[in-house]
């Protein structure tokens, strides 16, 4: 309910309407009952005594059931319950003053003043007047609007999924979120659907009559333009994309409706082809993030990057007071801090172009800003480059987190939360191993701390672990749409590979999920979380597959040919490592593991001997350390460490 300092001059008006429409229905229920005659005129001077007093009582009525503050304009079946209680509630009212007047004034106009005849008009009138303005404007806002929506400039439209989401669009048309498309029909993969209307659209078949549906609309001279998928139509039951291909071949627009659990707004987007390649993403408590973000001050380090830039958009949406992104690139910085200052209502927006290998310019800005919580994004993780620049590798991805995790502490914050990967399990890369060592300073840090304030609030310091993010720099996706723009060949790098796949969203809310748990004091001593991914998908079938989906045929108009392994990559990636406990922390898409933990002594003493063997450009002493530090790093990684990284040098 809203607080009455907030009503606005409309709000009255709305009381205004809503008290004369009770003092009518009052009025006109005794009219009516006694048919004009005496027995209304006799009863008149008492009634409109009483009047005033029950009518100021109905505003008081309205008011607590949300009929004042109520847009008419998205009346809806809630309002009409409320409108249905709001009668009740003033028609027990009558009642209880119908038995009131008997015994302070008895016989004063027979046996009753009222009576339940009155009673039971007054109430189906109540009803009609409370109603009628309301619906009747309701009504007119949506001819308007369905009038405006059917102009020549409006395309004809499917509509592809089940009824539910097929009704988000057209509410949408309806409200003017949605414009310039007009639906003549839903094909639904539901068969409860069928033969049905939908806001007085047709259901017009399932999935399998889509080129029937369209051939029939041309027929009658009533082409349809295009094509609207719902989130239900992207279900790996749907058969997305067969839809996809025959809307291709014949030449429609197709478009999709976003998931609105997000908090998107109903609009249309262009269909991406990971939209097609996706299990059924994690329900995410939403409410959950919020109570972490709000009002907090937040740093992202590597905040101009693909992981890095969402995370700042999904703090600023659940109501960060500040947002400090730190980017070493100007150009990422610059597209990252407009993005966000263009939102409206957003926290307050600060950009610094720092290299977190910098110690003193990172513990000064986070020192100056005083954070709440840090998201350390910023890394190098490109696995073939990493390999043959290895010495840069260490010094972001170590040493970098280093700073990092040091200057959170420094400042005060609540927790640091570093990305890492599914490549730190059992590494066999540099960017495994540089990611698994930044994670057990991490480990140590905070089992420090949990010493030092045992039973105390203190900093949290966890990693987070997940795969391939869909549509990320660098990621599988966008380069194989390239090559398949540019002609071909599709390259892969070997017919068995498999990876673990997510979107960016969903990556970024499990990741802020994480933290919450990790601040809130059911688990203090889990520090190393990892991401439910799903099943893994063969790289080989995502790739003929995003060709398919683009019109054409593997092996006949776009080649796929493998390439062979690069260094420091294996075949299948691996959630657990071998000798890792698993905990189950009961947070859907979200587990955590207990790897192996070295003393904060062991830790800087391999970081001392990583910083001189750096500056002495020691490859032999940088690769004893390493594989000192995580012993389950492989054999072949390290002969890949000493082949390469003769082009490496710091």
């Amino acid at each position: 309910m809203q607080r009455f300092s907030q009503l606005t001059l409309r709000n009255f008006l709305i009381a205004t309407h809503d008290v004369l429409a009770t003092a009518f229905a009052l009025l006109a229920s005794f009219y009516l009952r006694f048919e004009g005659g005496e027995g209304f005129y006799v009863r008149l001077p008492l009634l409109l005594q009483v009047l005033p007093y029950f009518v100021a009582f109905s505003a008081v009525v309205c008011y607590v059931f949300n009929l004042t503050t109520t847009k008419w304009r998205f009346i809806s079946l809630p309002d009409a319950l409320n409108i249905l209680r709001v009668a009740s509630v003033l028609t027990i009212a009558l009642v209880v003053l119908d038995y009131v007047l008997i015994f302070v004034i008895p016989n004063v106009h027979g046996p009753v003043f009222i009576g339940r005849i009155t009673i039971v008009l007054y109430w189906f009138i109540e009803v009609f007047a409370l109603s009628a303005l309301r619906f009747g404007y309701r009504y007119f806002r949506y001819s308007r609007t369905r009038h405006h929506a059917r102009t020549r400039d409006a395309s004809p439209t499917l509509l592809v999924g089940r009824a539910a989401d097929a009704e988000i669009v057209l509410r949408g048309i309806e409200n003017g979120a949605i414009k310039l498309i007009w639906p003549v029909g839903v094909l639904s993969p539901s068969a409860s659907d069928r033969g049905q209307s939908i806001r007085n659209i047709p259901v017009l078949g399932g999935l399998d009559d889509f080129e029937s549906v369209i051939r029939d609309f041309a027929g009658r001279e009533k082409s349809i333009k295009r094509v609207v998928m719902t989130p239900s139509a992207f279900e790996p039951d749907a058969h997305p994309e067969a839809v996809l291909m025959r809307a291709k071949r014949l030449g429609l627009i197709v478009s999709r409706l976003p998931t609105l659990e997000g908090g998107d707004m109903p609009r249309l987007t262009n269909v991406a082809v990971e939209d097609l390649l996706l299990r059924p993403s994690e329900k995410i408590d939403y409410d959950r993030l919020e109570v972490l973000v709000k009002g907090k001050a937040v740093i992202v380090t590597g905040g101009g990057g693909s992981i890095g830039s969402e995370i700042c958009e999904r703090v600023a949406t659940f109501g960060a007071s500040r947002l400090l992104v730190i980017e070493h690139s100007e150009p990422a910085l610059y597209a990252v801090t407009e993005a966000l200052a263009a939102r409206e209502g957003g926290p307050v927006i600060e950009g610094r172009i720092a290299d977190i290998r910098d110690r003193e310019r990172v513990m000064r800005l986070m020192k100056e800003f005083k954070p709440d919580i840090v998201f350390h994004a910023a890394a190098l993780k490109h696995v073939p480059i990493l390999e043959r620049d290895w010495s840069e590798g260490v010094k972001t991805n170590i040493f970098g987190s280093v700073n990092v995790a040091d200057a959170a502490l420094a400042a005060g914050a609540q927790a640091m939360v570093m990305i890492s990967t599914d490549k730190a399990i059992e590494p066999v890369s540099m960017l495994g191993l540089t990611k698994r060592f930044a994670e057990m300073y991490c480990q140590a840090l905070d089992h420090d701390l949990a010493a030092e304030n045992a039973g105390k609030q203190r900093m949290r310091l966890i990693s987070v672990r997940f795969g391939n993010v869909l549509a990320s720099n660098g990621s599988v996706v966008p380069k194989f749409k390239a090559q398949i723009d540019a002609g071909g060949p599709v390259t892969v790098t070997h017919p068995d590979m498999v990876r673990y796949f997510m979107t960016i969203r969903e990556a970024c809310d499990l990741v802020i999920t994480a933290a919450a748990h990790a601040l809130a004091p059911v688990r203090p001593d889990v520090s190393v979380y990892v991401l439910n991914m799903g099943q893994p998908v063969k790289i080989v079938d995502l790739a003929e597959r995003m060709i398919r989906l683009s019109g054409l045929e593997p092996g006949l108009d776009i080649e796929v040919v493998f390439t062979g392994m690069r260094p420091g990559e294996r075949l299948n990636e691996i959630l657990f490592a071998s000798q890792e406990p698993t905990v189950e922390i009961g947070v859907a898409g979200i587990m955590a593991a207990k790897p192996n933990e070295p003393p904060m002594q062991t830790l800087r003493g391999w970081l001392a001997a990583l910083e001189q063997a750096i500056a002495a450009n020691d490859r032999s002493t940088i690769s004893v350390v390493l594989k000192d530090a995580v012993p389950e790093f492989g054999a072949s990684s390290d002969g890949a460490i000493r082949q390469t990284s003769g082009s490496a040098a710091g």
